[in-house]
């Protein structure tokens, strides 16, 4: 089942409106929007979210995710056999790891702002934060690979899952 949004009307521009860092000063919540149609900044909202990992939109075929990695942490060593995964980072740098066995990740490369991580399925793979800030992404899975609405503030929590 599925969530249904209601969009209210500003009371002050009698505007309606969905997500927003902030309307009239006051913040908003990030959550899952899907799967109705969707607009968002979303540079503003990555930048926004503070928890591990938060769902923002999840549809039928494709889930777009919001993620903040503390530093010297990593998202967390994990293969989708059946998901094709792209990360976008908006701030931060890391150092992303993948190869086609667990204990084999031949595939290195330093990562920071404005780059695009594309990972296959089938792939085992990692992130790490090796800068001195938040490492700020968003990732897109196609398709869905969490429960719609999922948010996990920390990466412990996230493992419950």
């Amino acid at each position: 089942m599925y969530y249904i949004p209601v969009v209210y009307p500003c009371p002050h521009c009698l505007q309606n409106y969905g997500w927003q860092p902030t309307h009239h000063g006051r913040p908003t919540t990030i959550r899952d929007h899907g799967p109705y149609p969707y607009t968002v900044n979303i540079e503003e909202a990555t930048l926004q979210n503070n928890n591990f990992r938060t769902a923002l939109w999840t549809g039928d075929h494709l889930q777009v995710t919001l993620m903040s990695i503390g530093v010297g942490e990593d998202i967390g060593l994990e293969m989708h056999p059946d998901v094709d995964q792209f990360i976008r980072i908006e701030q931060g740098q890391g150092l992303t790891e993948m190869g086609t066995r667990r204990n084999c990740l031949t595939y290195k490369r330093r990562v920071k702002d404005d780059y695009a991580i594309i990972i296959p399925a089938g792939y085992w793979h990692n992130l790490t934060n090796t800068g001195n800030v938040p490492l700020k992404l968003y990732s897109i899975y196609a398709p869905p690979n969490h429960p719609f609405g999922t948010v996990q503030p920390t990466k412990p929590g996230a493992l419950e899952f």
